[in-house]
C-alpha cells in the first residue's frame, strides 16, 4: 500500500459496544479511517453501496439477511471491497459458504489487535488472511468430501498446483513468489490462470475446491518444510 493511501473501512456487528472498540482502535492508525458503522446485514449492504468502503469487517452472524447473500451482494456491486470476517464460529461448513461468496479472510476474535491491523493492510493489498487452525480445518473439512476423478494435468500446469499447494498453507503472495523466486506479479498472474481454469472467484474458493477434487492436500511433507524454514 502507497504511503498516506487512506484505507475506508466499514463496521457491520450487531454489538453497539464492539463497533466502538474496533472503532477506537482502528483509528489510532494514521491511514485508516472508519467512514461508517452497520447493527445488520442489510444495513452493511446499503452502507457499502453508498460508502464504497476499502475493507469491510463484519460479524459472522448477524440479522436482516445471511452473511452469505450480503456478501455476494456487496462484491457483485463493489468486487474490490474486501471483506474480513471475525467470528467465535468454529462451524466450518458456514465459515466456508462466507469465504465461498467472497470474504477476504476469517479471523477469530481472540487475535491480538497488531494482529488485526495487520489482516486489514493485507486484505487491502489483495492477500487472503486465515487463522491457521482454521484454515487447516475448513482444507481436512474439503478432503473429506467426495473426489472427483479428473485428470488434473487437462486443467492446472504444475507450477499453477505449486502455487495452489503454498496458498492452502496460508502463504501470502509475497511469501509465494520469495519462496518461489518469482515476482508478485508472476504470482498473481498464476491466480488469475487459476481462477479462470477453475471457474471461481477467490483464492479459498479455488484451494477448497483443488482440496476436495483431490488435486492438493490439507497436510504434505512439503507443507511441513515451509513452516519450519518460515
Amino acid at each position: 500500500m502507497r504511503a498516506g493511501k487512506t484505507t475506508k473501512i466499514l463496521l457491520a456487528n450487531d454489538q453497539n459496544v464492539v463497533r466502538q472498540g474496533l472503532r477506537q482502535l482502528l483509528e489510532r492508525e494514521a491511514d485508516f479511517e472508519v467512514v461508517g458503522e452497520a447493527g445488520n446485514n442489510l444495513e452493511a449492504t446499503n452502507l457499502a453501496r453508498e460508502l464504497t468502503p476499502d475493507v469491510i469487517i463484519a460479524e459472522a452472524h448477524m440479522s436482516k439477511m445471511s452473511g452469505v447473500e450480503a456478501i455476494r451482494r456487496i462484491k457483485t456491486e463493489h468486487p474490490q471491497t474486501a471483506i474480513l470476517i471475525l467470528t467465535m464460529d468454529v462451524e466450518e461448513e458456514h465459515i466456508a459458504e462466507l469465504l465461498r461468496a467472497g470474504a477476504a479472510g476469517c479471523l477469530l476474535k481472540n487475535i491480538c489487535s497488531e494482529e488485526l491491523v495487520q489482516a486489514i493492510r493485507s486484505v487491502r493489498a489483495g492477500e487472503f488472511v486465515s487463522d491457521r487452525p482454521l484454515m487447516q480445518r475448513l482444507l481436512k473439512r474439503a478432503a473429506r468430501g467426495q473426489p472427483v476423478a479428473v485428470d488434473f494435468g487437462e486443467h492446472l500446469t504444475r507450477r499453477e498446483t505449486e502455487v495452489l499447494n503454498l496458498a492452502a498453507k496460508g502463504m501470502s503472495n509475497r511469501d509465494i513468489a520469495s519462496y518461489l523466486g518469482l515476482t508478485e506479479g508472476t504470482v498473481k498472474g498464476y491466480f488469475v490462470k487459476i481462477f479462470g481454469k477453475m471457474g471461481v472467484g477467490s483464492r479459498m474458493e479455488a484451494v477448497l475446491e483443488a482440496v476436495r477434487r483431490g488435486w492438493i492436500s490439507p497436510e504434505d511433507e512439503q507443507g511441513e518444510q515451509i513452516r519450519r524454514q518460515r
